[in-house]
């Protein structure tokens, strides 16, 4: 188990699947690189600190007892590592270990429109959901 405590989860546990542990598989397949090779690229770019060979075997899916969700700095390195947008392992770490289903759409337009709104001061997201609102009711837009 990691230093820092957390249970460890396996696919059959949490009945999330396992789209990390596949995801950093086919990247490193798609790379052509070993773990020694990504280990050395893995460094979250906010601390400096280095994730381990041994740990990347482990979120690979390579060793029996499950695995301990990775932290944030772990996912910053491993973007950094196996050469991926952050989002897109946190995407996969969401679904793996907590069960969370990211916002999916055909052209991908929805997911754009998301991250962007962060972006808008308060008063302007609730104009927006009012447009988008009047131009598809709630009822049918699927939340209700």
């Amino acid at each position: 188990m990691a230093p820092n405590d957390k249970s460890s989860t396996t696919p059959e546990q949490s009945g999330t699947g396992t789209q990390f542990t596949d995801l950093l598989k086919s990247r490193r397949a798609e790379l052509g690189e070993g773990l020694a090779r990504i280990a050395s690229r893995s460094v979250d770019p906010g601390s400096g600190r280095e994730m381990k060979r041994g740990r990347l075997y482990r979120l690979e899916g390579n060793e029996e007892g499950g695995i301990t969700p990775p932290d944030f700095w772990e996912l910053r390195a491993l973007a950094a590592g196996y050469r991926l947008p952050l989002e897109r392992l946190q995407d996969a770490a969401g679904q793996q270990f907590h069960g969370v289903d990211p916002l999916r759409s055909g052209t991908g337009e929805a997911v754009a429109y998301v991250r962007k709104l962060d972006s808008l001061p308060a008063d302007q997201r609730e104009r927006l959901l009012s447009l988008i609102d009047s131009l598809v009711p709630p009822s049918l837009g699927g939340d209700s």
